[in-house]
């Protein structure tokens, strides 16, 4: 049971402004293991408050971008000793299974975040231009007072993602975890703490979707940088709209994954579980559309039945669990909806269904439905949990076709022995990332979405750049 009564605010351990709490109920016990303070209006009055003092008068703008470089790479450093007990706590908070956690949850922000340090001592911050009417200076600048709003399922890396390039940037940050998983910040608090991060530069307040929502119209947030859902994301890009505030949005997948008929299927197969079920399907970038042709569709299913059918499914905690809970009771009762929805659709059930692995704990059924039309409601609506969708197609034209008819764009995948013909078919693919043989995000890479995916890229120097402001200086030449 870890409890905290206070919220980190401007560098100090500070009392709420209100007195409700926000429980963190185990997904696998269904028991109460946490319990901090939920943040108010109030509070957000004062970490932004804490966050422009910060910024406006303090000295982490002001700093060289080597020096910023320098503690935050105390902080890294910390975070590397330490990030097994990460990786337990966030699989407590939200199911994910501790083999997908030690990596995605823990070691990927680390990783992130020493990608960043490092890039400081490279990125051009500054360049001397011959402009048509005389020399520039052109200069980058941070944009300011920064809110990070992330979502429950990969909390320390959607924060990573946010926090280390406005970071080294110079921002100051305003972060509002989820209710499901605030525990994650208060340790990272500490982190930051024993790094040395001057007061008032980052800030945690936990809180639900009204405190949220005031923090993104706050008038001193100078930027919003939020991951979720396509829903809430285009509620904050009117705010900022309205507001002319700068913005960054990594919405919502129903990425594709194509296999092409010459594709090692085995290998194939085995890439699913981490492309397509990682963190128990919980993630927008899951490869939840698998596109097979009609010459090879009864050998997927099978191979498909087979691996999902065969997945371990149990507690978070254990590390041959392959499947953990759902982080929620209502985010179980939503993937069993759409296992209903896709019944009623006609789709046909191969494995899986509404027959729950265990009694207690929010599990679902690991599940994959045959004879998927791609307009039918499980194959464009985003599920998020491990229910895949097994759509023909009948040529690779077709595959292609399939891939880009949906209203997401995030991620994909196509599958084939030809790795510079899976290439040629990636760059057809109408999303912001598709792999080969494989799905990954490499932090040196920008990664986002087209249409109702984000706006917006984050992780490499692309990253980096939506913290910037750039200004040019035109001056006389020098004498002589």
């Amino acid at each position: 049971m870890r409890e905290h009564d206070r919220l980190f605010i401007g560098g100090e351990w500070a009392a709420p402004a209100g007195t409700d709490v926000i429980d963190v109920v185990s997904p696998h016990t269904e028991e109460v293991i946490g319990r901090v303070p939920e943040g108010t209006e109030g509070d957000i009055d004062a970490a932004v408050a804490a966050a422009r003092r910060a910024f406006d008068e303090g000295p982490w703008p002001r700093m060289t971008p080597a020096e910023r470089a320098e503690v935050v790479g105390r902080l890294s450093a910390i975070y590397a000793e330490r990030q097994q007990e990460m990786a337990d706590l966030v699989t407590a908070e939200m199911g994910s299974p501790i083999m997908f956690s030690v990596f995605g949850q823990s070691a990927i922000p680390q990783m992130v975040l020493q990608y960043y340090v490092d890039l400081a001592a490279s990125y051009t911050w500054e360049e001397e231009r011959q402009g048509m009417l005389g020399p520039v200076t052109v200069t980058q600048e941070p944009v300011g007072v920064v809110a990070a709003i992330v979502p429950w399922n990969v909390p320390q890396f959607t924060l990573m993602l946010k926090l280390a390039p406005a970071l080294i940037a110079g921002c100051t940050v305003v972060a509002k975890p989820s209710p499901e998983t605030p525990l994650d910040s208060y340790l990272l608090a500490e982190w930051i703490r024993e790094a040395g991060i001057p007061e008032g530069v980052v800030n945690f307040v936990p809180a639900g979707r009204e405190v949220g929502a005031y923090l993104v119209a706050h008038p001193d947030v100078d930027k919003v940088s939020f991951t979720g859902s396509t829903a809430a994301g285009r509620k904050i890009g009117a705010v900022c709209g309205e507001q002319l505030k700068r913005v960054t949005l990594e919405l919502g997948g129903k990425s594709a994954a194509i296999i092409l008929d010459d594709a090692d299927l085995a290998s194939t197969i085995e890439g699913f579980k981490l492309a397509s079920l990682m963190n128990n399907g919980e993630a927008c970038a899951a490869q939840t559309r698998i596109l097979a042709s009609r010459r090879r569709y009864d050998e997927v299913a099978d191979a498909l039945a087979t691996m999902v059918g065969g997945l371990a499914v149990g507690d978070p905690a254990d590390y041959g669990c392959e499947i953990g809970p759902l982080v929620a009771r209502r985010q179980q009762e939503r993937v069993e909806n759409y296992i209903r929805i896709g019944q009623d659709e006609g789709a046909k059930l191969i494995t899986g269904g509404l027959n729950r692995p265990h009694d207690r704990g929010w599990y679902v059924a690991p599940t994959v439905f045959g004879d998927v039309g791609n307009d039918m409601r499980i194959a464009r609506e985003e599920i998020f949990g491990p229910v895949l969708v097994l759509i023909p197609y009948e040529d690779e034209a077709d595959a292609i076709r399939i891939a880009n008819d949906s209203d997401y764009g995030l991620g994909g995948s196509v599958w084939t022995s030809d790795v510079d013909h899976g290439v040629d078919v990636a760059r057809r693919i109408r999303t912001g990332s598709c792999g080969v043989n494989m799905y990954t995000l490499d932090p040196n890479t920008p990664f986002g979405g087209y249409k109702n995916s984000g706006l917006g890229r984050e992780l490499g120097p692309e990253g980096l750049h939506a913290y910037l402001e750039h200004k040019s200086i035109p001056h006389p030449a020098p004498a002589g």
